[in-house]
């Protein structure tokens, strides 16, 4: 099975704001990151999404996006932001190749906005986001992380605003990475099934044949440009069609969110410079550790000790 049918590629440089930085040595370089996106782009990979953490607050970000947004092998580069920083970069974003914007949006009362994302500012975000729009990218979505009591109450009022505003919006289902104690993930899970009733209770929901090679399933809303997408990892696993891979900002090559398979790209770039083959040859040969599927159980300790903040989205 090639490098092409069972990936796309993904960057994670970032551990975003409020968070501890890594020292520069264990990172990866925007050269190295660059290398390694056209290794995947060579070998028949056509879609890149840049994720995080927030990458936007990566100094000279805009330098790796555009020598990957410009290469002629790859058809789209992505990235998803927590939309801070997307008021002031939406227009350079788009001159750099970036084709698609996703901004998560957990809530848009402010003050829950602010515990949820500690200390993130609502009004900065929307601007942004209405900056995205008006400087014309392919799509702009907005991705929910949907709890009960937390912000399951604001399910139609965050639809509504998707459907006002021509954007699309995915409703995801919490995934057990990493060891918490604010909150019984059993208590506060949310089915994609829940979020459907609750919508279908206001609007029609029109299953959509459309898909953008990710994990969210598709619905329309009749009168409506705005996708509703629905991500499912517990309820409704997509694990059969994943075909994503995942690179974090210390050059692991992470083959599934839900288990611990990797490959460290960062050894074999730093111990090897300029031996492409060799990086060529270790991606094909990590494709062959990719797992079957993941295993989620939110009534048991998960086993996945990282953060979504470090992997990526």
């Amino acid at each position: 099975m090639s490098v092409t049918d069972r990936c796309d590629f993904r960057c994670v440089y970032c551990m975003g704001e409020n968070m501890t930085f890594l020292p520069r040595s264990q990172i990866l370089s925007l050269e190295e990151l660059d290398i390694i996106g056209r290794a995947f782009i060579n070998l028949g990979v056509k879609k890149i999404r840049v994720t995080g953490g927030e990458p936007l607050v990566r100094k000279n970000v805009l330098t790796l996006l555009t020598r990957l947004g410009h290469n002629k092998g790859l058809n789209e580069l992505a990235l998803t932001t927590n939309g801070s920083q997307l008021k002031r970069l939406a227009l350079p974003l788009k001159k750099s190749g970036v084709r698609r914007i996703n901004v998560s949006l957990d809530s848009l009362q402010p003050e829950k906005f602010r515990k949820i994302t500690r200390n993130g500012n609502l009004n900065h975000v929307l601007a942004g986001i209405s900056s995205a729009k008006k400087a014309g990218f392919q799509r702009v979505k907005i991705n929910t992380v949907v709890m009960k009591n937390r912000n399951d109450e604001e399910i139609i009022d965050l639809t509504e605003y998707a459907l006002d505003n021509d954007l699309d919006i995915s409703f995801i289902e919490e995934m057990p990475l990493g060891e918490i104690d604010e909150h019984n993930r059993a208590l506060t899970f949310c089915s994609s099934r829940e979020i459907r009733e609750i919508i279908g209770e206001k609007y029609d929901l029109v299953p959509s044949t459309i898909t953008t090679g990710g994990p969210s399933r598709y619905w329309s809303v009749p009168g409506y440009e705005s996708r509703l997408g629905f991500i499912s990892p517990h309820s409704e696993n997509f694990c059969a069609d994943c075909n994503r891979v995942r690179l974090t900002a210390e050059g692991k090559l992470l083959l599934c969110l839900g288990n611990e398979h990797s490959v460290d790209l960062r050894a074999v770039i730093r111990s090897h410079p300029g031996d492409n083959a060799r990086l060529t040859d270790t991606i094909v040969n990590a494709m062959t550790i990719k797992p079957e599927r993941h295993y989620f159980d939110l009534n048991e300790k998960p086993k996945i000790l990282r953060f979504m903040n470090t992997t990526g989205g």
